[in-house]
């Protein structure tokens, strides 16, 4: 097939992203002409896959999304590929995979989990507004074509919102690498991390893995350590803000917090942790859920977080109802770092994470894309 793969930007900094950069390299293995269709390319495309800029206006970002929904179907159409597949809102395509789930209804929990000032925010922002409206028009103009969703929950509000036949909808997870994210790291790059970051041997340590503090919670966790709930336990803050800067001067006398900032060899990180905590508002899957579990670590999370929906068994335990009880919050920490069963959680966490491999996550949108041409992979032996 003659694949046409859309999103604004290239990059491997955000989960989209990552996940858009795996499919365009898997797709390309497997044997398929892979174009991709961005605005921006901040690194270089797959070996052996096309890259087309889509034109636009870049600032501001209202302009950017919208220049995007509206000119790259015409700049795809002029490549004449067999299927198209959106990773972002475009006005046509015949898959739409949605990362974030409706935008809709992220709009609405971040409202709830706002003071006054920030409402007010989400109500009159053009962007805002603007991204609803589109995503809008790119359901409607979707009618014969396919929504991939991330999870079940995502699925049902799509349903829910849209009133989308269910048929329509497949839910196709995210892949980990079990190479890159392994518990064996542990016993020298964990270790090697932990003296580079003066952490005791012997210390517990909690990490946060993510992009945009608030949205992921990071407050909640921060105030459990202003209250000194968790003395002994270090926090180790991953990933980039716009105020990481404020972050850091605010925390800057607690040497058990420590905002390590974006990194590129996170794997480390995870080797270096015990427990990973993403008490969010709002994640439609969650990556750093599976790449903690394929690195061997409990997590605990809200149950906002979409990775959080198949969970069984001890790991269940780590799921939070309400992330704003602190209470429950500290509980759930406490529990899946207590010595006498952190071994059972962390093997049951990588055995879970196994399932979760990108062959199986490209079998599905191979098989999605194929069905767009109405043909059919061969059955396996």
């Amino acid at each position: 097939m003659k694949i046409a793969l859309a999103h604004k930007r290239l990059e491997l900094r955000g989960g989209t992203e990552r996940v858009l950069y795996r499919t365009a390299e898997g797709l390309r293995d497997r044997g398929h002409e892979v174009h991709l269709f961005c605005q921006r390319f901040p690194i270089a495309p797959p070996p052996g896959v096309w890259a087309h800029r889509v034109p636009g206006i870049s600032r501001p970002r209202s302009l950017r999304a919208l220049t995007f929904a509206v000119i790259a179907p015409k700049t795809i159409a002029k490549h004449h590929c067999d299927v198209v597949m959106s990773f972002d809102r475009t006005l046509s395509q015949d898959i739409f995979r949605s990362g974030g789930g409706p935008r809709k209804v992220l709009l609405g929990k971040m409202k709830n989990h706002s003071g006054l000032l920030r409402k007010l925010w989400y109500s009159i922002s053009l962007y805002h507004s603007l991204t609803v409206r589109l995503e809008r028009l790119q359901v409607r103009n979707n009618k014969s074509g396919k929504i991939i969703a991330i999870c079940e929950q995502i699925k049902r509000e799509f349903i829910e919102l849209y009133g989308i036949p269910e048929e329509q909808i497949v839910v196709i997870h995210n892949g980990v690498d079990g190479v890159r994210f392994n518990p064996r790291r542990r016993v020298n790059e964990g270790r090697s991390l932990r003296d580079e970051l003066k952490i005791p041997v012997d210390a517990s340590v909690v990490l946060f893995v993510g992009t945009g503090f608030r949205r992921k919670g990071l407050s909640r966790l921060l105030e459990l350590w202003e209250r000194r709930e968790l003395p002994g336990v270090y926090l180790l803050v991953v990933g980039n803000d716009a105020r990481l800067a404020r972050y850091r001067k605010r925390w800057s006398g607690e040497k058990e917090v420590i905002f390590a900032g974006p990194q590129g060899n996170v794997e480390d990180y995870y080797a270096c942790g015990d427990l990973l905590v993403l008490p969010a508002i709002q994640e439609a899957f969650g990556n750093v859920v599976l790449e903690a579990m394929a690195s061997g670590l409990p997590v605990v999370a809200s149950a906002e977080v979409g990775a959080m929906n198949g969970m069984n068994g001890p790991l269940a335990e780590g799921i939070v109802a309400d992330p704003d009880d602190l209470a429950e919050l500290k509980s759930k920490i406490l529990k899946m770092l207590d010595p006498a069963r952190w071994s059972l959680v962390a093997q049951a966490a990588r055995q879970a994470a196994e399932e979760y491999t990108w062959d199986n996550y490209l079998d599905r949108v191979e098989q999605t894309l194929l069905e767009c041409c109405g043909q059919h992979l061969p059955l396996k032996n």
